[in-house]
Parts: C-alpha cells; sequence; structure tokens
C-alpha cells in the first residue's frame, strides 16, 4: 500500500499540465497567413467608368465630349476613352488614374465648385444619360500599364468574375493564362485590373489588337495552340461568368 501511495504521487508529479497542454496542441495546428495574396504595393487605382447614352442622344453626348472633355481633364488624369462597338450598345467607357483617395476626392470637390464644368458639360451631358456605373481597382501585383504598340487598332475589355478567394487561390491560373495569350502573334495585353470596390473578385484585362479582323484571327488561332488551351483549362476551374467589350478609341483618348 505504501509502495503504491508513494508511486502515485510520483507520477502525479510528472503530469503534463494543462497549460503544457494547450500549447502542444496549438502548436501542432497549422499556421494561418492572414494575407490572402500578394500585398498591394501601389497607392496608385484607377476608376473605371461606363455611361449608357440615351439611343437617340449618342452621337449628341459624343460631340459634346469631344468639345469639352478638356474641363475634366483639367483636374486629373484621363488614361482612355472608348465607345462600345460590340458587346454593348450606347455605351462609353474611361478610366480614370489617382494617387489617393484624397486626391479623387479633392478632384470631386473642385468638380463641384468649377462653374465652366458644370454650366458647359455637366448640365448638358447628363440629361443624355440612362445609367452610370464605377469601379474601383488596382493593376494586378504582376501587371503594368502599358502603352499600344501603335494607334489606330481596337481595345477588348474582358471580364472575369473570380470564384470567391482571392488571388491566393486563383491568382496564378489567372496569370498562366494571361500570359499565354500576350504573346508573338497575338494580342498585347495592356493592364490587368482587379476590383477594390464594386463587385469582389472581378478582374479585368484591357487588350490591343490591330483590328477586329485581327483579333477573330488571334482566337482562332488560340483554340490550336496546345500553351493556350492548357492555361486557360486551369484557369477556367476558378472562373464564374466572363463578359468581353470590343471598343474603338475616341479622338480625344490619350490611349488610342
Amino acid at each position: 500500500m505504501f509502495c503504491t501511495v508513494k508511486m502515485l504521487k510520483l507520477f502525479g508529479s510528472l503530469r503534463p499540465s494543462a497549460a503544457l497542454f494547450r500549447t502542444t496542441a496549438a502548436a501542432a495546428q497549422p499556421s494561418a497567413h492572414l494575407a490572402t495574396g500578394p500585398q498591394q504595393e501601389q497607392r496608385t487605382f484607377y476608376e473605371f467608368r461606363t455611361y449608357s447614352i440615351r439611343p437617340d442622344q449618342n452621337s449628341a453626348f459624343l460631340k459634346l465630349t469631344n468639345e469639352k472633355i478638356h474641363l475634366r481633364t483639367a483636374h486629373s488624369q484621363l488614361i482612355g476613352y472608348w465607345t462600345v462597338e460590340y458587346g454593348g450598345l450606347n455605351k462609353v467607357f474611361h478610366i480614370w488614374q489617382y494617387d489617393s483617395y484624397s486626391q479623387r476626392a479633392a478632384v470631386r470637390a473642385a468638380l463641384a465648385q468649377d462653374p465652366s464644368w458644370i454650366s458647359e458639360y455637366i448640365s448638358k451631358a447628363l440629361p443624355l444619360l440612362t445609367a452610370q456605373d464605377n469601379e474601383v481597382l488596382y493593376l494586378v501585383p504582376w501587371s503594368r500599364l502599358k502603352s499600344p504598340p501603335q494607334q489606330g487598332g481596337v481595345f477588348e475589355l474582358v471580364t472575369f468574375q473570380m470564384r470567391p478567394g482571392g488571388p491566393a487561390v486563383w491568382g496564378g491560373a489567372f496569370q498562366a493564362a494571361m500570359s499565354a495569350h500576350d504573346a508573338p502573334g497575338y494580342g498585347k495585353l495592356l493592364g490587368a485590373f482587379h476590383s477594390e470596390f464594386g463587385l469582389l473578385n472581378r478582374v479585368h484585362a484591357l487588350w490591343w489588337f490591330e483590328s477586329a479582323d485581327h483579333r477573330a484571327e488571334c482566337r482562332h488561332r488560340a483554340h490550336t495552340d496546345a500553351r493556350v488551351v492548357a492555361a486557360v483549362r486551369n484557369s477556367v476551374a476558378h472562373l464564374d461568368s466572363q463578359r468581353n467589350q470590343l471598343m474603338f478609341p475616341c479622338p480625344f483618348s490619350p490611349m488610342k
């Protein structure tokens, strides 16, 4: 009996504490990373704006904008301004660049106090529109905004609605698919953007082609290119939907 009690005391003193069990269990759990992908390094962001125009006022809106766009570009940088030719009717699409949200707020405040902008443009343009939409986006970490190789081509805006999870889930496959198309003999990728405000997990790719026929030729060629097909198959596993627009640059568009 004495030996039994003595041994129980001995082994009891060797029993790990509850705190030790908790520490060991925590260490056994896989570490969690708070980031869902590469961190955004640049503060510069882009505002995508799409305006729907009354069908009978399309020409009037474009004429007015061509004459008065300088009132708007005096306040912030316009990247490009396009009319949608295929994939949407009576629409214009434009991209504006900002260095910070405070800069954009200051620009909006200045426009509201600009009598020329209000009287000569905005008061005349708004009655010609049926809807306005905007998104705030950043370039994806591996993309940089580029200029077209030459003037006189057409632009395609391809919009991908990716499945939730962020770039940590679909970023690598998406980059591979874009890179496969951005190669000699195909179109030129001018920028890939991911949404910050607007519908999330949305990515836009802005492409340039020599012509609409050149774009059609590239698409047919891609269907028989094993390299492109393999990259696209890996990417579509993360894709919910996709839409595209073929666009022509306006005469006053910096990117054309």
